[in-house]
């Protein structure tokens, strides 16, 4: 699985005009699901993402969690994350998930995050949506669970 992840002041997303997942301070999380991912992979980027140490201590150095500042964490589905453009300009999306186990998948990340004691909103699967965030730092990491 792969995410973009970037340290928010607040971010939202709507779906088809209806506004289904809004955050204050927090992590704004693009997920996407690759061909070979597994329930395994969704764990560890939960665990991952939440653990981060990339808030700011009281001396001013990135050494604390989402969950150590009590933050929330609004998670995206983003096939596009897959997309190849090693041939043309037109990216392929053959390395991501057929979308009924990607969803699944995708589930399965924002369900460990909430195990893991993190408020989580969400867009909607396989729709078109509008994320809106206000990027702090900026601070913008991409995982892998490949790497």
């Amino acid at each position: 699985m792969r995410a973009v992840v970037q340290r928010v002041t607040s971010a939202q997303v709507v779906s088809e005009g209806e506004l289904t997942g809004k955050i204050a301070a927090g992590l704004c999380v693009l997920v996407g699901v690759g061909s070979a991912d597994r329930d395994a992979d969704a764990t560890a980027l939960a665990e991952k993402v939440v653990n981060l140490r990339i808030f700011e201590d009281e001396a001013g150095k990135m050494n604390q969690s989402l969950l150590e500042v009590g933050g929330g964490l609004l998670a995206v589905s983003q096939f596009t994350l897959y997309g190849d453009t090693s041939r043309g300009r037109r990216p392929s999306f053959g390395g991501a998930m057929e979308p009924v186990r990607a969803e699944a998948l995708f589930e399965g990340f924002c369900s460990a995050c909430r195990a893991l004691g993190v408020s989580v909103e969400t867009g909607r699967f396989r729709t078109h949506m509008a994320v809106s965030l206000t990027n702090d730092g900026p601070i913008t990491l991409i995982l892998d669970t490949e790497k």
